[in-house]
């Protein structure tokens, strides 16, 4: 029901850390979608296939998930090395809403600050809304830290 919803500022969650390694080496594990599967804290994604780098606001890559659905991630926002974001959608269907975005802020040292939010204010499929409640800080903080130990070792 839409009255149960939590407030609006409820439904954006974000987590962030520095991350030892430079923002374009970050940037290339989150913009490539085989690599995803690899850092995916939720342990949602499965697999994608290899060539579908992201590099331009209106790509869509193509994700099969844990539970055997197909997923196809409209990108919103790119831009390279700096920031990525898009919205999912069942294969064949417009998106629901809900968005996920990565915001990487290099600094001199190197390191690059990674901002990873997930936003389900626009979401309208009620079926998601207790995957969209299980999404939290900390399985998106799982997923910053897997992408670390990628980008680090």
């Amino acid at each position: 029901m839409v009255d149960s919803l939590p407030a609006a500022s409820d439904r954006i969650v974000t987590a962030e850390r520095t991350i030892a390694a430079p923002a374009d080496a970050v940037f290339t594990l989150i913009a490539d979608p085989a690599r995803q599967p690899e850092w995916d804290g939720n342990e949602n994604l499965a697999q994608a296939a290899p060539g579908q780098r992201v590099t331009a606001v209106g790509d869509v890559f193509h994700m099969r998930l844990t539970n055997g659905q197909d997923r196809e991630n409209h990108v919103v926002e790119f831009e390279e090395g700096r920031r990525i974001a898009w919205l999912p959608a069942p294969a064949g269907e417009q998106p629901r809403g809900h968005r996920w975005l990565w915001e990487l802020e290099p600094a001199r040292d190197g390191t690059t600050l990674v901002r990873h939010t997930y936003d389900w204010t626009r979401l309208t499929d009620e079926t998601r809304f207790a995957r969209a409640r299980a999404t939290t800080r900390d399985t998106l903080m799982a997923s910053i830290n897997r992408l670390a130990a990628l980008a680090e070792g």
